[in-house]
């Protein structure tokens, strides 16, 4: 069972909870701004199962952050409580070699209020307000100027970038079963091909820009300007970890 009043504390929340367009884009970028991406759990070997009731046992019990699979499907439940039809989406990433990854390897969100919405707290750094489920229009938002194009069944989000627009990842409509993401949330834990073995990352939006703790670093971004400070050992970086993402392993 969701305790609603236990999560909206958790991400500060204290606006209308009526299922609007406004509610959303508020419960949005209070989500962003208060619950963390990170994958701290993949590398002490602690298995992260595609369970509703675990991701909010963690999110909103424990005060951690998690990946796609745990935030967007944390949050999911938060809208439905509140009545908002919601439909759980497989997204696909670009690759390097100019590939895309396997189906499941990103889960995101559509979101009905009368009209179809694009909703998201699990990407990283990416669209802080939710977007309008509509092909070919910009969407300019506080941290840049995206777009969703259509390429006959499949949909992408895109960030306009250097005067390019950038994928972000590719959809389709279908809906899905939180079940279905199972065997690629278990990939992402134990290959070693995936980014989340490879590197610990904790990282979430402030109204300001973001912070971040990676590859040994703090990261803060403040109005486009970027600091970057190296950190001095395991007890330094969990102190950092505890300071900007009140996190405690």
């Amino acid at each position: 069972m969701l305790d609603t009043r236990a999560y909206l504390s958790r991400i500060a929340y204290t606006g209308p909870i009526e299922p609007t367009a406004d509610t959303l884009r508020q419960l949005h970028c209070a989500h962003l701004f208060n619950v963390p991406f990170e994958n701290l759990d993949i590398s002490l070997k602690r298995p992260i199962v595609c369970d509703q009731q675990a991701f909010l046992r963690k999110i909103v019990g424990q005060r951690r952050g998690g990946f796609c699979y745990e935030l967007n499907g944390a949050f999911a439940v938060l809208l439905g409580a509140l009545g908002f039809r919601v439909t759980l989406l497989s997204a696909r990433v670009p690759r390097d070699d100019g590939s895309v990854s396997p189906e499941f390897d990103h889960l995101t969100l559509r979101v009905e209020i009368g009209e179809p919405w694009l909703a998201d707290v699990g990407f990283g750094d990416s669209f802080l307000d939710p977007l309008r489920l509509i092909p070919e229009i910009e969407q300019e938002q506080q941290n840049g100027k995206f777009r969703i194009s259509q390429r006959e069944s499949s949909m992408r989000v895109e960030k306009l970038s250097d005067g390019n627009w950038k994928t972000e990842y590719s959809f389709t409509l279908q809906p899905r079963e939180l079940s279905d993401f199972a065997g690629m949330c278990h990939y992402h834990q134990t290959s070693p091909r995936s980014s989340f073995t490879q590197k610990r990352v904790c990282t979430r939006a402030t109204p300001e820009g973001r912070i971040t703790l990676a590859n040994g670093k703090l990261i803060v971004t403040t109005n486009g300007v970027h600091e970057e400070r190296s950190l001095n050992g395991e007890e330094e970086w969990r102190a950092a970890l505890r300071q900007h993402f009140e996190v405690e392993l």
